[in-house]
C-alpha cells in the first residue's frame, strides 16, 4: 500500500476544505512580502553568520569563510503549511535549513502522495543538478515556522564544491537521504498503517531538540503537528490515523491533544513500527 494524502483526488480538491487550505494541502502558497530577509552588511559580524552556526557542513569553516557563505545565502522565513518549492514555481536554489523541520512530498496525478524525505534542521536540500540533487516533481512544505538560507547554483559552486571538505559532507548528507528514501518505499509496501504510523512518530521524536529543564513535561518529547497531518506523512486517511492514535493512547505509549502529541514511552511505540 502506497503512502498517500487521500483515498482519492476528489480528496485533495476545494470542496474537501472550503475557501480556506489546511496546512498540508499541496499547492498552497506563500506570501512573498512575509517571508524574504536579506542580512546587510551591518549584521555581518553577528547575526549575518547565525544561519550557518551549528550546521553540520560547516562545522570547522573559520569566520571568514561563514561570512563570505553568509553573505551569499539570505535568510527566509516560512510558516508552517507554506510551500518552500513547487513543481509549479522551479527554481534552482540550494536551501540550508536553519529551525523547523520540512516534509519534501511528490503528489500523482489521482492525490495519492509519497513522502520522500522529512528534513531536519543543520542540514540541507533544494533543487541542484549540480550535486546531482534533484526535486523533480516534489514539494517542499514547511512543517513548522521554518527559517532557511538560500544560495544560487553560481554560489554553491563557488563556496560549497570548491571546498573539499564541504563538497565531501554534502555526498554523505545525499547518501543518507537516498537510504532514508529506499526505507521510506520499504515501508509503504511491506509495513501495516499502524506500524507507519508508529514509525512516523519515532522519527518526529528522534527529531525533537532536547527538552528545557522547566518545560512541565520536560521529559516527554512532543510532535507538535495534527492527526491530519501526521495521517498525511503516514500515507492514510485522517479517519484511519486517528482510530490509530487513540489506540497507542489506550495502550499508554501517547497523550493526545490538540495539535500535539507527547510521546510517554518511545521504546514501545518503536516496537509498534515493527
Amino acid at each position: 500500500m502506497s503512502y498517500c494524502l487521500a483515498d482519492s483526488a476528489d480528496a485533495l480538491a476545494g470542496p474537501a476544505w472550503g475557501a480556506a487550505p489546511p496546512p498540508w494541502a499541496p499547492g498552497r502558497r506563500e506570501e512573498t512580502h512575509t517571508m524574504t530577509h536579506a542580512y546587510t552588511d551591518g549584521d555581518a559580524g553577528g547575526q549575518g553568520t547565525w544561519c550557518m552556526a551549528e550546521v553540520d557542513i560547516f562545522c570547522d569553516l573559520s569566520e571568514q569563510e561563514m561570512a563570505a557563505i553568509a553573505e551569499a545565502a539570505p535568510m527566509k522565513t516560512y510558516g508552517a503549511g507554506e510551500i518552500l518549492h513547487s513543481p509549479d514555481q522551479p527554481s534552482e536554489v540550494l536551501f540550508i535549513l536553519k529551525k523547523g523541520r520540512v516534509r519534501v512530498f511528490r503528489v500523482s496525478a489521482d492525490g495519492r502522495a509519497l513522502t520522500t524525505a522529512i528534513i531536519t534542521p543543520g542540514t540541507i536540500f533544494g533543487e541542484m543538478v549540480l550535486l546531482g540533487q534533484h526535486m523533480y516533481d516534489n514539494y517542499a512544505e514547511a512543517l513548522d515556522d521554518v527559517i532557511v538560507c538560500v544560495m544560487s547554483r553560481a554560489d554553491v559552486n563557488r563556496l560549497l564544491l570548491s571546498d573539499a571538505r564541504i563538497a565531501a559532507r554534502i555526498t554523505a548528507i545525499l547518501g543518507r537521504r537516498l537510504a532514508e528514501l529506499e526505507q521510506r518505499l520499504s515501508d509503504s509496501v511491506f509495513k501495516t498503517v499502524a506500524q507507519r504510523i508508529a514509525t512516523t512518530l519515532g522519527t518526529l521524536t528522534a527529531a525533537q531538540p532536547p527538552a528545557g529543564p522547566l518545560r512541565p513535561v520536560g521529559r516527554h518529547p512532543q510532535i507538535a503537528l495534527t492527526h491530519e497531518q501526521i495521517a498525511a506523512l503516514a500515507g492514510t486517511s485522517r479517519e484511519t490515523c486517528t482510530k490509530v492514535l487513540h489506540d497507542y493512547a489506550d495502550q499508554g505509549m501517547i497523550r493526545l491533544a490538540r495539535g500535539r502529541i507527547t510521546v510517554l514511552d518511545a521504546a514501545r511505540l518503536r516496537d509498534a513500527g515493527g
